[in-house]
Protein backbone atom coordinates (compact mmCIF):
# COMPACT_ATOMS: atom_id res chain seq x y z
CA UNK A 1 0.00 0.00 0.00
CA UNK A 2 1.12 3.48 -0.88
CA UNK A 3 -0.26 7.07 0.13
CA UNK A 4 1.48 10.10 -1.49
CA UNK A 5 -0.40 13.77 -0.13
CA UNK A 6 0.25 15.88 -3.05
CA UNK A 7 0.02 19.30 -1.17
CA UNK A 8 -0.10 22.34 -3.03
CA UNK A 9 1.21 25.15 -1.08
CA UNK A 10 -0.72 28.29 -3.02
CA UNK A 11 -4.10 26.82 -2.77
CA UNK A 12 -3.09 25.23 0.80
CA UNK A 13 -4.70 22.03 -1.05
CA UNK A 14 -4.04 18.41 -0.47
CA UNK A 15 -4.72 15.19 -3.26
CA UNK A 16 -4.14 11.96 -2.54
CA UNK A 17 -2.78 9.13 -4.49
CA UNK A 18 -2.91 5.93 -2.91
CA UNK A 19 -1.93 2.72 -4.82
CA UNK A 20 -2.97 -1.07 -3.85
CA UNK A 21 -1.74 -3.74 -5.58
CA UNK A 22 -1.81 -2.16 -9.06
CA UNK A 23 -4.94 -0.21 -8.38
CA UNK A 24 -5.28 3.32 -7.76
CA UNK A 25 -7.75 5.82 -5.87
CA UNK A 26 -7.20 9.86 -6.34
CA UNK A 27 -8.86 11.64 -3.72
CA UNK A 28 -9.42 15.32 -4.82
CA UNK A 29 -7.30 15.82 -7.95
CA UNK A 30 -6.07 19.19 -8.71
CA UNK A 31 -7.63 20.52 -12.03
CA UNK A 32 -4.61 19.32 -14.30
CA UNK A 33 -4.65 15.51 -13.66
CA UNK A 34 -1.68 14.43 -16.08
CA UNK A 35 0.29 14.08 -13.15
CA UNK A 36 -1.74 11.45 -11.56
CA UNK A 37 -1.73 9.43 -15.04
CA UNK A 38 2.08 9.82 -14.98
CA UNK A 39 2.30 8.52 -11.35
CA UNK A 40 0.11 5.45 -12.09
CA UNK A 41 1.80 4.26 -15.24
CA UNK A 42 5.21 4.90 -13.57
CA UNK A 43 3.71 2.64 -11.10
CA UNK A 44 2.35 0.06 -13.96
CA UNK A 45 -0.98 0.62 -12.09
CA UNK A 46 -4.76 1.69 -13.05
CA UNK A 47 -6.67 4.18 -11.57
CA UNK A 48 -9.73 2.42 -10.47
CA UNK A 49 -11.48 5.48 -8.33
CA UNK A 50 -11.78 9.43 -7.87
CA UNK A 51 -13.23 10.09 -4.73
CA UNK A 52 -14.48 13.61 -3.99
CA UNK A 53 -14.91 14.57 -0.66
CA UNK A 54 -17.34 17.53 -1.57
CA UNK A 55 -18.12 20.19 -4.10
CA UNK A 56 -15.04 22.68 -3.36
CA UNK A 57 -15.46 25.62 -3.26
CA UNK A 58 -11.95 26.81 -3.28
CA UNK A 59 -10.47 25.23 -5.96
CA UNK A 60 -12.09 23.82 -9.31
CA UNK A 61 -11.27 19.68 -8.80
CA UNK A 62 -9.48 17.45 -11.62
CA UNK A 63 -12.20 15.01 -11.10
CA UNK A 64 -14.09 15.56 -14.36
CA UNK A 65 -11.19 15.70 -17.06
CA UNK A 66 -9.20 12.91 -15.11
CA UNK A 67 -12.82 10.32 -15.14
CA UNK A 68 -12.62 10.74 -19.02
CA UNK A 69 -8.81 10.15 -19.19
CA UNK A 70 -8.57 7.43 -16.73
CA UNK A 71 -12.03 5.83 -17.74
CA UNK A 72 -12.73 5.54 -14.03
CA UNK A 73 -15.82 6.45 -11.91
CA UNK A 74 -16.46 9.37 -9.76
CA UNK A 75 -17.14 8.58 -6.17
CA UNK A 76 -18.94 11.01 -4.23
CA UNK A 77 -20.84 10.68 -0.81
CA UNK A 78 -24.66 10.64 -0.48
CA UNK A 79 -26.79 13.97 -1.20
CA UNK A 80 -24.23 15.05 -3.77
CA UNK A 81 -26.13 15.80 -7.20
CA UNK A 82 -23.66 16.31 -9.88
CA UNK A 83 -24.77 17.45 -13.51
CA UNK A 84 -22.26 14.66 -14.77
CA UNK A 85 -22.32 10.95 -14.49
CA UNK A 86 -20.61 9.66 -10.79
CA UNK A 87 -21.69 7.13 -8.57
CA UNK A 88 -23.36 8.91 -5.67
CA UNK A 89 -22.38 5.83 -2.75
CA UNK A 90 -24.64 5.54 0.49
CA UNK A 91 -23.21 5.59 3.94
CA UNK A 92 -20.94 2.62 4.53
CA UNK A 93 -20.25 1.32 1.29
CA UNK A 94 -16.77 -0.66 0.79
CA UNK A 95 -14.85 0.27 -1.95
CA UNK A 96 -11.99 -2.38 -2.75
CA UNK A 97 -8.90 -1.17 -3.78
CA UNK A 98 -6.30 -3.92 -4.39
CA UNK A 99 -5.30 -5.65 -1.04
CA UNK A 100 -6.77 -2.83 1.01
CA UNK A 101 -10.94 -1.11 1.10
CA UNK A 102 -12.23 2.22 1.93
CA UNK A 103 -15.21 2.72 3.23
CA UNK A 104 -17.58 5.65 3.52
CA UNK A 105 -18.23 7.43 6.68
CA UNK A 106 -20.99 10.35 5.11
CA UNK A 107 -20.49 13.43 7.93
CA UNK A 108 -22.27 16.47 6.38
CA UNK A 109 -21.89 19.81 8.35
CA UNK A 110 -19.20 21.67 6.31
CA UNK A 111 -21.55 20.92 3.05
CA UNK A 112 -24.60 18.68 3.11
CA UNK A 113 -22.45 15.95 0.78
CA UNK A 114 -19.35 15.85 2.98
CA UNK A 115 -17.73 12.73 3.03
CA UNK A 116 -14.88 11.42 4.85
CA UNK A 117 -13.33 7.97 3.24
CA UNK A 118 -11.89 5.61 5.75
CA UNK A 119 -9.31 3.48 4.75
CA UNK A 120 -8.78 -0.12 6.21
CA UNK A 121 -5.31 -1.82 5.47
CA UNK A 122 -4.51 -5.11 4.23
CA UNK A 123 -5.72 -6.81 7.63
CA UNK A 124 -8.84 -4.53 7.66
CA UNK A 125 -7.24 -2.48 10.40
CA UNK A 126 -8.70 0.99 10.37
CA UNK A 127 -5.27 3.02 8.91
CA UNK A 128 -6.61 6.49 7.51
CA UNK A 129 -8.93 8.79 6.87
CA UNK A 130 -8.98 11.60 4.23
CA UNK A 131 -11.35 13.98 6.28
CA UNK A 132 -11.75 16.59 3.25
CA UNK A 133 -13.07 19.56 4.78
CA UNK A 134 -14.97 17.91 7.70
CA UNK A 135 -11.91 17.57 9.81
CA UNK A 136 -8.85 19.95 9.50
CA UNK A 137 -5.53 19.86 11.86
CA UNK A 138 -6.43 22.64 14.46
CA UNK A 139 -9.83 23.11 13.05
CA UNK A 140 -12.92 21.98 11.04
CA UNK A 141 -14.78 23.09 8.16
CA UNK A 142 -16.55 26.65 8.04
CA UNK A 143 -20.49 25.79 7.98
CA UNK A 144 -21.11 28.92 6.01
CA UNK A 145 -20.83 28.28 2.37
CA UNK A 146 -24.07 25.90 1.65
CA UNK A 147 -26.63 27.50 3.68
CA UNK A 148 -28.10 28.67 0.37
CA UNK A 149 -27.73 25.24 -1.43
CA UNK A 150 -29.08 23.33 1.85
CA UNK A 151 -31.63 25.89 2.79
CA UNK A 152 -30.52 25.91 6.18
CA UNK A 153 -28.70 28.69 8.47
CA UNK A 154 -24.67 28.21 9.38
CA UNK A 155 -25.72 27.53 12.81
CA UNK A 156 -28.06 24.26 11.91
CA UNK A 157 -24.74 23.41 9.77
CA UNK A 158 -22.47 23.70 12.15
CA UNK A 159 -24.89 21.37 15.10
CA UNK A 160 -24.59 18.82 11.66
CA UNK A 161 -21.30 19.30 11.84
CA UNK A 162 -20.83 18.89 15.29
CA UNK A 163 -23.01 15.02 15.14
CA UNK A 164 -20.65 13.95 12.19
CA UNK A 165 -17.97 14.61 14.25
CA UNK A 166 -19.25 12.91 17.22
CA UNK A 167 -20.77 9.88 15.97
CA UNK A 168 -18.79 8.93 12.50
CA UNK A 169 -14.95 10.48 13.32
CA UNK A 170 -14.22 10.46 16.74
CA UNK A 171 -14.95 7.01 18.11
CA UNK A 172 -12.30 5.61 15.34
CA UNK A 173 -8.68 5.12 17.28
CA UNK A 174 -6.42 7.63 18.31
CA UNK A 175 -3.60 6.14 15.42
CA UNK A 176 -5.82 6.51 13.46
CA UNK A 177 -4.11 9.13 10.18
CA UNK A 178 -5.98 12.06 9.66
CA UNK A 179 -5.12 13.39 5.88
CA UNK A 180 -7.15 16.19 5.04
CA UNK A 181 -7.90 18.84 2.21
CA UNK A 182 -6.60 21.62 3.19
CA UNK A 183 -3.98 23.08 5.17
CA UNK A 184 -2.90 27.09 6.61
CA UNK A 185 -3.75 29.45 4.36
CA UNK A 186 -6.95 28.07 3.15
CA UNK A 187 -10.35 29.93 3.90
CA UNK A 188 -12.58 27.05 4.16
CA UNK A 189 -11.39 27.14 7.78
CA UNK A 190 -9.81 30.27 10.20
CA UNK A 191 -7.42 28.11 12.59
CA UNK A 192 -5.73 25.56 10.17
CA UNK A 193 -2.49 24.52 11.54
CA UNK A 194 0.32 24.60 9.16
CA UNK A 195 0.86 20.52 9.41
CA UNK A 196 -0.53 18.67 6.78
CA UNK A 197 -0.79 14.99 8.02
CA UNK A 198 -1.28 14.22 11.62
CA UNK A 199 -3.36 11.66 13.81
CA UNK A 200 -6.62 11.62 15.10
CA UNK A 201 -5.23 11.35 18.72
CA UNK A 202 -3.64 14.32 18.36
CA UNK A 203 -7.00 16.43 16.99
CA UNK A 204 -8.51 15.12 19.80
CA UNK A 205 -6.48 16.71 22.56
CA UNK A 206 -5.18 19.98 20.02
CA UNK A 207 -8.65 20.71 18.19
CA UNK A 208 -10.95 23.07 19.75
CA UNK A 209 -13.38 21.49 17.77
CA UNK A 210 -12.95 17.71 18.95
CA UNK A 211 -13.04 18.57 23.04
CA UNK A 212 -14.56 15.75 24.43
CA UNK A 213 -16.87 17.74 26.89
CA UNK A 214 -18.23 20.04 24.37
CA UNK A 215 -22.12 20.47 23.71
CA UNK A 216 -23.35 21.53 20.64
CA UNK A 217 -24.78 24.79 21.58
CA UNK A 218 -20.55 25.21 22.18
CA UNK A 219 -19.28 23.51 19.38
CA UNK A 220 -21.96 26.33 17.04
CA UNK A 221 -20.90 29.30 19.23
CA UNK A 222 -16.99 28.49 18.76
CA UNK A 223 -16.81 27.31 15.14
CA UNK A 224 -19.48 30.24 13.58
CA UNK A 225 -17.49 33.08 16.05
CA UNK A 226 -15.17 35.50 13.72
CA UNK A 227 -15.90 33.78 10.59
CA UNK A 228 -15.08 36.44 7.57
CA UNK A 229 -17.13 36.56 4.40
CA UNK A 230 -15.70 33.88 1.90
CA UNK A 231 -14.20 34.76 -1.43
CA UNK A 232 -16.66 35.88 -4.11
CA UNK A 233 -15.24 33.07 -6.51
CA UNK A 234 -16.25 30.45 -4.04
CA UNK A 235 -20.00 29.56 -5.06
CA UNK A 236 -18.21 30.11 -9.05
CA UNK A 237 -16.11 27.57 -8.36
CA UNK A 238 -18.94 25.17 -6.60
CA UNK A 239 -20.85 25.76 -9.35
CA UNK A 240 -17.87 24.48 -12.24
CA UNK A 241 -17.42 21.61 -9.78
CA UNK A 242 -21.22 20.25 -9.65
CA UNK A 243 -21.30 21.10 -13.57
CA UNK A 244 -18.11 20.51 -14.86
CA UNK A 245 -15.81 22.25 -17.06
CA UNK A 246 -13.53 22.87 -19.93
CA UNK A 247 -10.40 20.81 -20.17
CA UNK A 248 -7.43 22.65 -18.98
CA UNK A 249 -5.80 21.85 -22.27
CA UNK A 250 -8.10 23.35 -24.47
CA UNK A 251 -7.75 26.59 -22.55
CA UNK A 252 -3.60 26.64 -22.70
CA UNK A 253 -4.19 26.02 -26.55
CA UNK A 254 -6.70 29.14 -26.46
CA UNK A 255 -4.13 31.90 -24.65
CA UNK A 256 -2.14 34.18 -27.42
CA UNK A 257 1.39 35.25 -27.24
CA UNK A 258 1.04 39.13 -27.91
CA UNK A 259 3.84 41.18 -29.12
CA UNK A 260 4.27 44.78 -27.44
CA UNK A 261 2.48 46.31 -30.56
CA UNK A 262 -0.68 44.29 -29.90
CA UNK A 263 -0.64 43.86 -26.33
CA UNK A 264 -2.45 46.93 -25.43
CA UNK A 265 -4.18 47.42 -28.68
CA UNK A 266 -5.46 43.66 -27.67
CA UNK A 267 -6.77 44.72 -23.86
CA UNK A 268 -8.47 47.29 -25.14
CA UNK A 269 -10.63 45.76 -27.34
CA UNK A 270 -11.12 43.05 -25.04
CA UNK A 271 -11.72 44.98 -21.87
CA UNK A 272 -9.09 42.55 -20.16
CA UNK A 273 -7.55 43.30 -16.93
CA UNK A 274 -3.75 42.96 -17.33
CA UNK A 275 -2.46 40.93 -14.61
CA UNK A 276 1.12 40.68 -13.97
CA UNK A 277 2.82 37.64 -11.73
CA UNK A 278 6.47 38.61 -11.88
CA UNK A 279 8.10 38.65 -8.86
CA UNK A 280 7.38 41.97 -6.73
CA UNK A 281 11.03 43.66 -6.99
CA UNK A 282 10.51 43.13 -10.59
CA UNK A 283 7.07 44.69 -10.31
CA UNK A 284 8.03 47.90 -8.23
CA UNK A 285 11.24 48.77 -10.57
CA UNK A 286 8.97 48.73 -13.62
CA UNK A 287 5.74 47.87 -14.81
CA UNK A 288 2.65 48.72 -17.97
CA UNK A 289 0.45 51.26 -16.63
CA UNK A 290 -2.79 49.92 -15.06
CA UNK A 291 -1.01 46.47 -14.70
CA UNK A 292 -2.49 45.25 -11.54
CA UNK A 293 0.41 42.55 -9.48
CA UNK A 294 -0.35 39.88 -7.93
CA UNK A 295 3.03 37.48 -8.12
CA UNK A 296 2.97 33.96 -9.10
CA UNK A 297 5.78 33.38 -6.08
CA UNK A 298 2.92 34.08 -3.34
CA UNK A 299 -0.48 33.31 -2.30
CA UNK A 300 -1.12 33.47 -6.11
CA UNK A 301 -4.74 31.84 -6.71
CA UNK A 302 -6.45 32.66 -3.33
CA UNK A 303 -5.53 36.33 -3.86
CA UNK A 304 -6.88 36.73 -7.27
CA UNK A 305 -9.86 35.03 -6.34
CA UNK A 306 -10.37 37.97 -3.59
CA UNK A 307 -9.49 40.54 -6.02
CA UNK A 308 -10.64 39.39 -9.21
CA UNK A 309 -14.57 38.72 -8.11
CA UNK A 310 -16.06 37.89 -11.55
CA UNK A 311 -14.42 34.22 -12.60
CA UNK A 312 -15.24 35.47 -16.40
CA UNK A 313 -13.32 38.68 -16.33
CA UNK A 314 -11.09 38.76 -19.51
CA UNK A 315 -7.51 38.46 -18.20
CA UNK A 316 -4.17 39.31 -20.04
CA UNK A 317 -0.81 38.29 -18.44
CA UNK A 318 2.68 39.46 -17.81
CA UNK A 319 4.59 36.60 -16.64
CA UNK A 320 8.56 35.72 -16.29
CA UNK A 321 9.80 34.25 -19.20
CA UNK A 322 9.07 30.61 -19.57
CA UNK A 323 6.38 30.92 -16.83
CA UNK A 324 3.53 31.92 -18.99
CA UNK A 325 1.54 28.09 -18.99
CA UNK A 326 2.23 28.10 -14.95
CA UNK A 327 0.42 31.55 -14.70
CA UNK A 328 -2.78 29.83 -17.16
CA UNK A 329 -2.79 26.45 -15.26
CA UNK A 330 -2.52 28.03 -11.98
CA UNK A 331 -5.56 30.45 -12.57
CA UNK A 332 -7.60 27.84 -14.22
CA UNK A 333 -7.67 25.80 -10.79
CA UNK A 334 -9.66 28.46 -9.16
CA UNK A 335 -12.20 29.24 -12.63
CA UNK A 336 -10.11 31.65 -14.14
CA UNK A 337 -10.59 30.07 -17.52
CA UNK A 338 -10.80 33.53 -19.49
CA UNK A 339 -6.83 34.39 -20.35
CA UNK A 340 -7.11 35.38 -23.44
CA UNK A 341 -3.27 35.67 -24.18
CA UNK A 342 0.26 36.86 -22.45
CA UNK A 343 3.10 39.64 -23.34
CA UNK A 344 5.18 37.85 -25.68
CA UNK A 345 8.83 38.59 -24.27
CA UNK A 346 7.50 39.82 -21.03
CA UNK A 347 8.14 43.36 -19.62
CA UNK A 348 11.20 43.65 -21.21
CA UNK A 349 9.88 42.90 -24.62
CA UNK A 350 7.02 46.49 -23.51
CA UNK A 351 10.39 48.49 -22.36
CA UNK A 352 12.12 47.77 -26.05
CA UNK A 353 9.50 48.79 -28.19
CA UNK A 354 9.99 52.32 -26.33
CA UNK A 355 6.58 52.19 -24.54
CA UNK A 356 5.97 54.26 -21.10
CA UNK A 357 5.61 52.25 -17.62
CA UNK A 358 5.36 53.23 -14.40
CA UNK A 359 6.99 52.72 -10.96
CA UNK A 360 6.14 52.25 -7.49
CA UNK A 361 7.56 54.41 -4.80
CA UNK A 362 9.10 52.42 -1.99
CA UNK A 363 11.84 52.79 1.05
CA UNK A 364 13.07 50.83 3.61
CA UNK A 365 11.84 49.77 6.85
CA UNK A 366 14.98 51.67 8.35
CA UNK A 367 13.91 55.07 6.01
CA UNK A 368 10.15 54.81 7.17
CA UNK A 369 11.36 54.84 11.09
CA UNK A 370 13.59 57.85 10.22
CA UNK A 371 10.72 59.50 8.42
CA UNK A 372 7.96 58.84 10.72
CA UNK A 373 9.93 60.89 13.22
CA UNK A 374 10.23 63.41 11.17
CA UNK A 375 6.53 64.48 9.84
CA UNK A 376 3.48 62.79 10.22
CA UNK A 377 2.32 61.32 7.39
CA UNK A 378 -0.73 58.60 7.35
CA UNK A 379 0.41 55.34 7.53
CA UNK A 380 -2.18 52.54 5.46
CA UNK A 381 -1.91 48.89 7.18
CA UNK A 382 -3.51 46.51 5.00
CA UNK A 383 -2.56 43.31 6.99
CA UNK A 384 -5.68 41.09 7.91
CA UNK A 385 -7.77 42.83 11.18
CA UNK A 386 -6.54 39.68 13.64
CA UNK A 387 -2.65 40.49 12.41
CA UNK A 388 -3.34 44.01 12.96
CA UNK A 389 -4.90 43.90 16.53
CA UNK A 390 -1.74 41.51 17.45
CA UNK A 391 0.91 44.49 17.06
CA UNK A 392 0.82 47.35 14.89
CA UNK A 393 2.93 50.51 15.23
CA UNK A 394 2.32 53.02 17.96
CA UNK A 395 1.43 55.89 15.62
CA UNK A 396 -1.75 58.67 15.56
CA UNK A 397 -1.92 58.82 11.77
CA UNK A 398 -2.32 54.90 11.29
CA UNK A 399 -4.98 52.85 9.39
CA UNK A 400 -6.18 49.54 9.13
CA UNK A 401 -7.66 48.69 5.88
CA UNK A 402 -7.22 44.74 5.21
CA UNK A 403 -6.20 44.37 1.36
CA UNK A 404 -9.37 41.63 1.44
CA UNK A 405 -11.93 44.65 1.16
CA UNK A 406 -9.94 47.25 -0.94
CA UNK A 407 -12.68 47.52 -3.64
CA UNK A 408 -15.37 48.08 -0.64
CA UNK A 409 -12.62 50.75 1.14
CA UNK A 410 -11.43 52.64 -1.29
CA UNK A 411 -11.91 55.61 0.77
CA UNK A 412 -9.53 54.63 3.61
CA UNK A 413 -6.53 55.89 1.45
CA UNK A 414 -5.73 59.38 0.57
CA UNK A 415 -6.10 60.81 -2.46
CA UNK A 416 -3.97 63.47 -1.87
CA UNK A 417 -0.66 64.18 -0.53
CA UNK A 418 1.87 60.60 0.64
CA UNK A 419 0.85 58.10 2.41
CA UNK A 420 3.11 55.11 3.11
CA UNK A 421 1.79 51.63 2.57
CA UNK A 422 2.82 48.17 4.41
CA UNK A 423 1.51 44.56 5.07
CA UNK A 424 3.42 41.43 6.78
CA UNK A 425 6.18 41.00 4.19
CA UNK A 426 5.22 43.37 0.80
CA UNK A 427 3.77 40.95 -1.08
CA UNK A 428 -0.11 42.22 -0.47
CA UNK A 429 0.94 45.95 0.26
CA UNK A 430 2.54 45.89 -3.21
CA UNK A 431 -0.61 44.35 -4.56
CA UNK A 432 -2.48 47.43 -2.89
CA UNK A 433 -0.16 49.88 -4.34
CA UNK A 434 -0.88 48.06 -8.10
CA UNK A 435 -4.38 48.69 -7.42
CA UNK A 436 -4.32 51.90 -6.49
CA UNK A 437 -2.48 53.00 -9.19
CA UNK A 438 -4.64 51.57 -11.72
CA UNK A 439 -7.20 53.83 -9.96
CA UNK A 440 -5.42 57.12 -10.89
CA UNK A 441 -3.63 56.84 -6.88
CA UNK A 442 -0.16 57.63 -7.16
CA UNK A 443 1.10 58.97 -3.86
CA UNK A 444 1.78 55.97 -1.80
CA UNK A 445 5.14 54.94 -0.67
CA UNK A 446 6.09 51.21 -0.24
CA UNK A 447 7.67 49.92 2.98
CA UNK A 448 9.98 47.41 1.54
CA UNK A 449 9.61 43.75 3.94
CA UNK A 450 6.35 45.06 5.41
CA UNK A 451 5.77 44.53 9.03
CA UNK A 452 8.13 41.84 9.51
CA UNK A 453 10.97 44.17 8.68
CA UNK A 454 9.07 47.34 10.41
CA UNK A 455 9.25 45.35 13.81
CA UNK A 456 13.04 44.31 13.33
CA UNK A 457 13.92 48.64 13.69
CA UNK A 458 13.09 48.57 16.89
CA UNK A 459 9.95 51.00 16.25
CA UNK A 460 7.85 50.89 19.06
CA UNK A 461 4.53 48.96 18.91
CA UNK A 462 1.22 48.76 19.78
CA UNK A 463 0.22 44.63 20.76
CA UNK A 464 -2.57 43.24 21.86
CA UNK A 465 -1.92 39.65 22.38
CA UNK A 466 -1.60 36.56 19.81
CA UNK A 467 -2.73 36.65 16.51
CA UNK A 468 -6.75 35.72 16.82
CA UNK A 469 -8.22 33.33 14.06
CA UNK A 470 -8.81 36.07 11.19
CA UNK A 471 -4.68 36.24 11.18
CA UNK A 472 -3.04 35.59 7.79
CA UNK A 473 -1.44 32.58 8.05
CA UNK A 474 1.56 33.38 5.66
CA UNK A 475 4.64 36.57 6.19
CA UNK A 476 3.47 38.00 2.84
Amino acid sequence: MKIEQIYTGCLAQGAYYIESNGEVAIVDPLREVQPYLDKAAKDNATIKYIFETHFHADFVSGHVTLAEKANAPIIYGPNANPSYKAHIAKDGEVFKLGNITITVLHTPGHTMESTTYLLKDENGKDHAIFSGDTLFLGDVGRPDLAQKAANLTQEQLAATLYQSLRTKIMPLADDVIVYPAHGAGSACGKNLSKETIGTLGEQKQTNYALRADMTEAEFVKEVTDGLLPPPAYFPLNVKLNKEGYENVETIINNNKALSAKDFQAFADESGAILLDVRPASEFASGHIPGAIFIGLDGQFAPWVGALITDIKQPILLITPEGREEEAIIRLSRVGYDNTLGYLEGGFEAWKKDGNEYDTVQQITAEEFKEKLANDPIPVLDVRKKGEYNAAHIEYNNLTNSPLDYINENITDFPTTGKFYIHCAGGYRSLIASSILKARGYHNMIDVIGGFGAIKNTGITLEEGGSCSSTCSTTKQ
